[in-house]
Protein backbone atom coordinates (compact mmCIF):
# COMPACT_ATOMS: atom_id res chain seq x y z
CA UNK A 1 0.00 0.00 0.00
CA UNK A 2 1.62 3.32 -1.03
CA UNK A 3 2.23 6.22 1.36
CA UNK A 4 0.75 9.39 -0.08
CA UNK A 5 0.92 13.04 0.98
CA UNK A 6 -2.08 15.37 0.91
CA UNK A 7 -0.72 16.89 -2.29
CA UNK A 8 -0.25 13.48 -3.94
CA UNK A 9 -3.75 12.47 -2.85
CA UNK A 10 -5.28 15.50 -4.57
CA UNK A 11 -3.29 14.72 -7.71
CA UNK A 12 -4.41 11.09 -7.66
CA UNK A 13 -8.06 12.08 -7.16
CA UNK A 14 -8.02 14.54 -10.05
CA UNK A 15 -6.35 11.94 -12.25
CA UNK A 16 -9.01 9.41 -11.25
CA UNK A 17 -11.85 11.75 -12.18
CA UNK A 18 -10.22 12.87 -15.43
CA UNK A 19 -9.87 9.21 -16.36
CA UNK A 20 -13.37 8.24 -15.22
CA UNK A 21 -15.34 11.09 -16.77
CA UNK A 22 -14.45 12.72 -20.11
CA UNK A 23 -16.45 15.82 -19.13
CA UNK A 24 -14.01 16.68 -16.30
CA UNK A 25 -11.47 19.40 -17.13
CA UNK A 26 -8.89 21.23 -15.03
CA UNK A 27 -7.98 24.87 -15.55
CA UNK A 28 -5.88 27.47 -13.80
CA UNK A 29 -2.62 29.36 -13.76
CA UNK A 30 0.30 26.99 -14.52
CA UNK A 31 -1.77 23.86 -13.76
CA UNK A 32 -0.73 22.16 -16.99
CA UNK A 33 2.83 22.32 -18.20
CA UNK A 34 4.29 23.24 -14.81
CA UNK A 35 1.85 21.16 -12.75
CA UNK A 36 0.69 24.08 -10.60
CA UNK A 37 2.56 26.33 -8.22
CA UNK A 38 2.63 23.51 -5.64
CA UNK A 39 2.90 20.78 -8.33
CA UNK A 40 -0.52 19.48 -7.28
CA UNK A 41 -1.45 18.74 -10.90
CA UNK A 42 2.00 17.61 -12.01
CA UNK A 43 1.88 15.16 -14.92
CA UNK A 44 -1.83 15.56 -15.63
CA UNK A 45 -1.51 17.63 -18.79
CA UNK A 46 1.08 15.22 -20.16
CA UNK A 47 -1.31 12.36 -19.45
CA UNK A 48 -4.66 13.85 -20.51
CA UNK A 49 -3.68 16.58 -22.97
CA UNK A 50 -3.84 20.36 -23.05
CA UNK A 51 -7.54 20.32 -23.99
CA UNK A 52 -8.37 18.69 -20.63
CA UNK A 53 -5.75 20.34 -18.39
CA UNK A 54 -5.70 23.98 -19.44
CA UNK A 55 -3.16 26.68 -18.61
CA UNK A 56 -4.86 30.06 -18.24
CA UNK A 57 -3.77 33.69 -17.99
CA UNK A 58 -3.22 35.16 -14.54
CA UNK A 59 -6.86 36.15 -14.06
CA UNK A 60 -8.87 34.62 -11.22
CA UNK A 61 -12.11 36.23 -12.37
CA UNK A 62 -11.60 34.88 -15.88
CA UNK A 63 -10.70 31.39 -14.64
CA UNK A 64 -13.87 31.06 -12.60
CA UNK A 65 -16.06 32.77 -15.21
CA UNK A 66 -14.89 30.35 -17.89
CA UNK A 67 -15.46 27.44 -15.49
CA UNK A 68 -19.04 28.63 -14.89
CA UNK A 69 -19.69 28.69 -18.62
CA UNK A 70 -18.16 25.23 -19.05
CA UNK A 71 -20.35 23.85 -16.26
CA UNK A 72 -23.53 25.32 -17.71
CA UNK A 73 -22.75 23.67 -21.05
CA UNK A 74 -22.23 20.21 -19.58
CA UNK A 75 -18.58 20.02 -18.56
CA UNK A 76 -17.34 19.49 -14.98
CA UNK A 77 -14.51 21.95 -14.49
CA UNK A 78 -12.00 21.99 -11.64
CA UNK A 79 -10.83 25.61 -11.38
CA UNK A 80 -7.71 26.32 -9.36
CA UNK A 81 -7.14 29.66 -7.66
CA UNK A 82 -3.44 29.57 -6.77
CA UNK A 83 -4.01 30.98 -3.28
CA UNK A 84 -7.33 31.74 -1.62
CA UNK A 85 -5.95 35.22 -0.91
CA UNK A 86 -6.58 35.95 -4.60
CA UNK A 87 -10.10 34.51 -4.73
CA UNK A 88 -11.86 37.80 -4.00
CA UNK A 89 -11.54 38.90 -7.62
CA UNK A 90 -13.71 35.90 -8.55
CA UNK A 91 -16.28 36.37 -5.78
CA UNK A 92 -18.98 37.69 -8.09
CA UNK A 93 -18.77 34.72 -10.43
CA UNK A 94 -18.72 32.22 -7.56
CA UNK A 95 -21.52 33.60 -5.43
CA UNK A 96 -23.70 35.55 -7.88
CA UNK A 97 -23.38 33.17 -10.82
CA UNK A 98 -22.27 29.63 -9.97
CA UNK A 99 -24.11 29.44 -6.65
CA UNK A 100 -27.35 30.91 -8.03
CA UNK A 101 -28.01 29.35 -11.42
CA UNK A 102 -29.95 26.37 -10.01
CA UNK A 103 -32.20 28.75 -8.09
CA UNK A 104 -32.46 31.38 -10.81
CA UNK A 105 -33.48 28.76 -13.37
CA UNK A 106 -35.97 26.97 -11.13
CA UNK A 107 -33.81 23.86 -11.18
CA UNK A 108 -33.44 23.69 -14.97
CA UNK A 109 -29.70 24.31 -14.85
CA UNK A 110 -27.06 23.25 -12.37
CA UNK A 111 -23.47 24.37 -12.18
CA UNK A 112 -21.29 21.33 -11.34
CA UNK A 113 -17.82 22.76 -10.75
CA UNK A 114 -15.02 22.70 -8.18
CA UNK A 115 -13.07 25.75 -7.05
CA UNK A 116 -9.77 24.70 -5.51
CA UNK A 117 -8.58 27.28 -2.97
CA UNK A 118 -5.21 26.55 -1.28
CA UNK A 119 -5.64 28.17 2.14
CA UNK A 120 -4.46 28.72 5.72
CA UNK A 121 -1.35 30.14 7.32
CA UNK A 122 1.73 28.46 8.64
CA UNK A 123 3.97 28.57 5.56
CA UNK A 124 5.32 32.08 6.24
CA UNK A 125 3.57 33.24 3.11
CA UNK A 126 2.53 36.62 4.42
CA UNK A 127 -0.72 38.47 3.97
CA UNK A 128 -1.55 37.34 0.40
CA UNK A 129 -0.79 33.63 0.79
CA UNK A 130 -2.17 32.67 4.21
CA UNK A 131 -5.91 33.32 4.08
CA UNK A 132 -8.83 31.50 5.66
CA UNK A 133 -11.72 32.53 3.42
CA UNK A 134 -14.46 30.07 4.32
CA UNK A 135 -16.74 32.54 6.14
CA UNK A 136 -17.08 34.74 3.03
CA UNK A 137 -18.87 31.98 1.16
CA UNK A 138 -21.35 30.59 3.71
CA UNK A 139 -23.84 33.43 3.84
CA UNK A 140 -26.47 32.88 1.12
CA UNK A 141 -26.28 29.24 0.07
CA UNK A 142 -26.00 27.46 -3.24
CA UNK A 143 -22.43 26.28 -2.68
CA UNK A 144 -20.84 23.55 -0.58
CA UNK A 145 -17.55 24.06 1.27
CA UNK A 146 -15.22 21.15 2.04
CA UNK A 147 -12.03 21.26 4.09
CA UNK A 148 -9.85 18.11 4.13
CA UNK A 149 -7.11 17.69 6.72
CA UNK A 150 -5.73 14.23 5.89
CA UNK A 151 -4.55 12.52 2.69
CA UNK A 152 -7.57 10.19 2.77
CA UNK A 153 -9.99 13.10 3.13
CA UNK A 154 -8.22 15.09 0.41
CA UNK A 155 -8.69 12.20 -2.00
CA UNK A 156 -12.27 11.25 -1.20
CA UNK A 157 -13.44 14.87 -0.88
CA UNK A 158 -12.04 15.71 -4.30
CA UNK A 159 -14.05 12.82 -5.74
CA UNK A 160 -17.16 14.07 -3.93
CA UNK A 161 -16.61 17.65 -5.09
CA UNK A 162 -16.22 16.69 -8.75
CA UNK A 163 -19.30 14.47 -8.68
CA UNK A 164 -21.57 16.94 -6.89
CA UNK A 165 -24.21 18.57 -9.13
CA UNK A 166 -23.59 22.02 -7.64
CA UNK A 167 -20.53 24.23 -7.12
CA UNK A 168 -18.10 23.11 -4.42
CA UNK A 169 -15.36 25.20 -2.82
CA UNK A 170 -12.52 22.93 -1.76
CA UNK A 171 -10.52 24.76 0.91
CA UNK A 172 -7.17 22.97 0.77
CA UNK A 173 -4.67 22.87 3.67
CA UNK A 174 -1.43 24.24 2.18
CA UNK A 175 0.64 23.63 5.36
CA UNK A 176 -0.23 19.92 5.14
CA UNK A 177 0.44 19.44 1.41
CA UNK A 178 3.82 17.78 1.98
CA UNK A 179 3.91 17.64 5.77
CA UNK A 180 1.40 14.81 6.18
CA UNK A 181 1.29 11.39 4.57
CA UNK A 182 -0.68 8.19 5.10
CA UNK A 183 -0.87 4.67 3.78
CA UNK A 184 -3.91 4.19 1.60
CA UNK A 185 -4.86 2.85 -1.79
CA UNK A 186 -6.65 5.15 -4.27
CA UNK A 187 -10.24 4.04 -4.73
CA UNK A 188 -13.58 5.07 -6.21
CA UNK A 189 -15.42 5.91 -2.98
CA UNK A 190 -16.32 9.58 -2.63
CA UNK A 191 -16.61 11.17 0.80
CA UNK A 192 -20.02 11.80 2.32
CA UNK A 193 -20.55 15.53 2.18
CA UNK A 194 -21.92 16.88 5.46
CA UNK A 195 -20.33 14.32 7.78
CA UNK A 196 -18.00 15.43 10.58
CA UNK A 197 -15.43 13.16 12.19
CA UNK A 198 -14.84 12.62 15.90
CA UNK A 199 -11.05 12.40 15.75
CA UNK A 200 -10.66 12.08 19.51
CA UNK A 201 -13.31 10.83 21.91
CA UNK A 202 -13.85 12.47 25.31
CA UNK A 203 -16.55 13.25 27.86
CA UNK A 204 -15.43 16.55 29.44
CA UNK A 205 -15.41 19.17 26.68
CA UNK A 206 -16.31 19.31 22.98
CA UNK A 207 -13.71 21.02 20.79
CA UNK A 208 -14.96 21.99 17.31
CA UNK A 209 -12.37 22.77 14.66
CA UNK A 210 -11.39 22.40 11.01
CA UNK A 211 -8.35 22.91 8.83
CA UNK A 212 -4.69 22.15 9.60
CA UNK A 213 -5.03 23.36 13.19
CA UNK A 214 -7.12 20.25 13.90
CA UNK A 215 -3.87 18.31 14.39
CA UNK A 216 -2.56 20.76 17.01
CA UNK A 217 -5.88 20.51 18.83
CA UNK A 218 -5.57 16.71 19.06
CA UNK A 219 -1.98 16.97 20.31
CA UNK A 220 -3.00 19.45 23.01
CA UNK A 221 -5.99 17.30 23.98
CA UNK A 222 -3.70 14.31 24.45
CA UNK A 223 -1.34 16.37 26.62
CA UNK A 224 -4.18 17.65 28.81
CA UNK A 225 -5.50 14.13 29.20
CA UNK A 226 -2.14 12.99 30.51
CA UNK A 227 -1.32 16.05 32.62
CA UNK A 228 -4.73 17.16 33.94
CA UNK A 229 -7.09 14.29 33.26
CA UNK A 230 -9.29 16.46 31.02
CA UNK A 231 -10.80 14.39 28.22
CA UNK A 232 -11.55 16.52 25.16
CA UNK A 233 -13.77 15.29 22.36
CA UNK A 234 -12.27 16.77 19.20
CA UNK A 235 -14.56 17.07 16.18
CA UNK A 236 -13.18 17.92 12.74
CA UNK A 237 -16.06 19.46 10.79
CA UNK A 238 -14.58 18.35 7.43
CA UNK A 239 -17.60 19.88 5.67
CA UNK A 240 -18.18 23.51 6.58
CA UNK A 241 -21.36 23.85 4.52
CA UNK A 242 -23.46 21.77 5.08
CA UNK A 243 -22.03 21.05 8.52
CA UNK A 244 -22.88 18.05 10.69
CA UNK A 245 -25.04 19.63 13.37
CA UNK A 246 -26.32 16.30 14.69
CA UNK A 247 -22.83 15.02 15.57
CA UNK A 248 -21.99 18.36 17.17
CA UNK A 249 -25.13 18.56 19.32
CA UNK A 250 -24.88 14.93 20.44
CA UNK A 251 -21.35 15.59 21.69
CA UNK A 252 -22.29 18.86 23.42
CA UNK A 253 -25.20 17.22 25.22
CA UNK A 254 -22.77 14.67 26.62
CA UNK A 255 -19.91 17.02 27.58
CA UNK A 256 -21.72 20.24 28.48
CA UNK A 257 -18.71 22.36 27.44
CA UNK A 258 -17.72 23.78 24.05
CA UNK A 259 -14.54 25.33 22.65
CA UNK A 260 -14.53 26.42 18.99
CA UNK A 261 -11.17 26.91 17.29
CA UNK A 262 -10.33 28.20 13.81
CA UNK A 263 -7.64 30.24 12.05
CA UNK A 264 -9.80 32.97 10.54
CA UNK A 265 -10.46 36.21 12.47
CA UNK A 266 -12.84 35.90 15.41
CA UNK A 267 -15.62 38.36 14.55
CA UNK A 268 -18.12 36.91 12.06
CA UNK A 269 -15.92 33.85 11.61
CA UNK A 270 -17.58 30.49 11.09
CA UNK A 271 -17.17 29.78 14.80
CA UNK A 272 -19.84 32.40 15.48
CA UNK A 273 -22.36 30.33 13.50
CA UNK A 274 -21.41 27.19 15.42
CA UNK A 275 -21.75 29.00 18.75
CA UNK A 276 -25.18 30.33 17.82
CA UNK A 277 -26.51 26.94 16.75
CA UNK A 278 -25.14 25.18 19.83
CA UNK A 279 -26.78 27.83 22.02
CA UNK A 280 -30.09 27.38 20.21
CA UNK A 281 -30.06 23.58 20.21
CA UNK A 282 -28.28 22.66 23.45
CA UNK A 283 -28.40 25.64 25.80
CA UNK A 284 -29.87 23.62 28.67
CA UNK A 285 -26.96 21.18 28.57
CA UNK A 286 -24.18 23.76 28.87
CA UNK A 287 -22.20 23.95 32.12
CA UNK A 288 -20.07 26.89 30.94
CA UNK A 289 -20.26 29.66 28.31
CA UNK A 290 -19.23 28.69 24.79
CA UNK A 291 -15.67 29.79 24.11
CA UNK A 292 -14.19 30.77 20.72
CA UNK A 293 -10.49 30.87 19.90
CA UNK A 294 -9.44 32.41 16.59
CA UNK A 295 -7.16 34.94 14.95
CA UNK A 296 -7.37 38.63 15.87
CA UNK A 297 -9.62 40.93 13.87
CA UNK A 298 -6.83 42.31 11.71
CA UNK A 299 -5.41 41.31 8.32
CA UNK A 300 -2.93 38.46 8.25
CA UNK A 301 0.55 39.56 9.29
CA UNK A 302 3.77 39.60 7.31
CA UNK A 303 5.60 36.30 7.00
CA UNK A 304 7.27 36.74 10.40
CA UNK A 305 3.89 36.90 12.13
CA UNK A 306 2.58 33.34 11.67
CA UNK A 307 3.23 32.32 15.25
CA UNK A 308 1.40 35.37 16.62
CA UNK A 309 -1.61 35.38 14.31
CA UNK A 310 -2.72 31.74 14.32
CA UNK A 311 -3.97 30.08 17.52
CA UNK A 312 -0.87 28.43 19.02
CA UNK A 313 -0.69 25.19 20.96
CA UNK A 314 -0.41 27.20 24.16
CA UNK A 315 -3.47 29.31 23.36
CA UNK A 316 -5.41 26.16 22.51
CA UNK A 317 -4.38 24.64 25.82
CA UNK A 318 -5.33 27.80 27.72
CA UNK A 319 -8.77 27.89 26.06
CA UNK A 320 -9.59 24.30 27.00
CA UNK A 321 -8.31 24.75 30.57
CA UNK A 322 -10.31 27.99 31.00
CA UNK A 323 -13.44 26.17 29.92
CA UNK A 324 -12.78 23.19 32.19
CA UNK A 325 -12.06 25.40 35.21
CA UNK A 326 -14.74 28.06 34.62
CA UNK A 327 -16.89 28.99 37.59
CA UNK A 328 -19.94 31.22 37.57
Amino acid sequence: MPKMTVLESLNAAMAHELERDPDVVLLGEDVGRAGGIFRTSQGLQQRFGSHRVIDTPLDEKGIVAHAVGMALYGLKPIAEVQFSGFIHDAFEHIMFCAARYRWASGGQYSCPMVIRAPSFGGIKGGLWHSQSVEAYFVHHGGIKILCPTTPEDAYSMMLAAVRDPDPVLLVEPVPLYRAMSADFEPHDQAAEIGRAEIVRAGDDVTVLTFGPIRHWVVEVADELSQDEGYESEVIDLRTIIPYDIETIIASVKRTGRVVIIHEAPLSMGFGAELAAVVQERAFGYLHTPIQRLAAPDVPYHFSIGDEYYRPSRQRIKNAIVRTMEFQF
